[in-house]
């Protein structure tokens, strides 16, 4: 996650909520119910499907909470396996994206349901930062982040 030394988060996003663990047991539940109304109830069955449909999408889960996890923080900007210090950053508002830029993160692209905010580093290289709400991103980065100079 982050370092306490980087100080407060300034921008967060978890990548995932763990509400859809309870997709399998509810599932389950309701094969038992629709089955208890015809006969007898398998329970063992019921319990063991509950269980696995319980256990994948808790690895579901957890795999997006690393991976869609977004931290901005005065120090660094956190995104997915990949950390940014926010001192390479030297413009984050009207940098335009260019064919082939490569999205923070790790991946080929940035992640389904979010939104490319462009980000221009010390070097000259644009990266594709991400968020699922970019506008609260780029404010946040904004405060952080000071443009060339004019």
């Amino acid at each position: 996650m982050t370092d306490p030394d980087e100080g407060p988060v300034l921008y967060a996003e978890p990548g995932s909520t763990w509400w859809p663990v309870l997709w399998g047991p509810l599932f389950s539940a309701a094969g038992a119910g629709v089955e208890a109304i015809s006969g007898p109830v398998h329970w063992f069955a019921w319990v063991t499907v509950g269980l696995v449909l319980f256990a994948m999408a808790a690895g579901w889960v957890s795999a997006r909470r690393k991976i869609c996890r977004v931290v901005l923080t005065p120090a660094a900007l956190h995104q997915g396996r990949e950390s940014l210090p926010v001192a390479r950053i030297t413009s984050s508002t009207d940098v335009g994206t260019p064919v082939g830029a490569r999205p923070l993160g790790g991946g080929w692209t940035v992640p389904k349901k979010t939104t490319e905010v462009p980000l221009e580093l010390d070097d000259g290289s644009v990266v594709l930062a991400w968020a699922a709400d970019p506008a609260a991103l780029a404010a946040a980065l904004a405060t952080l982040v000071k443009g060339p100079p004019e």
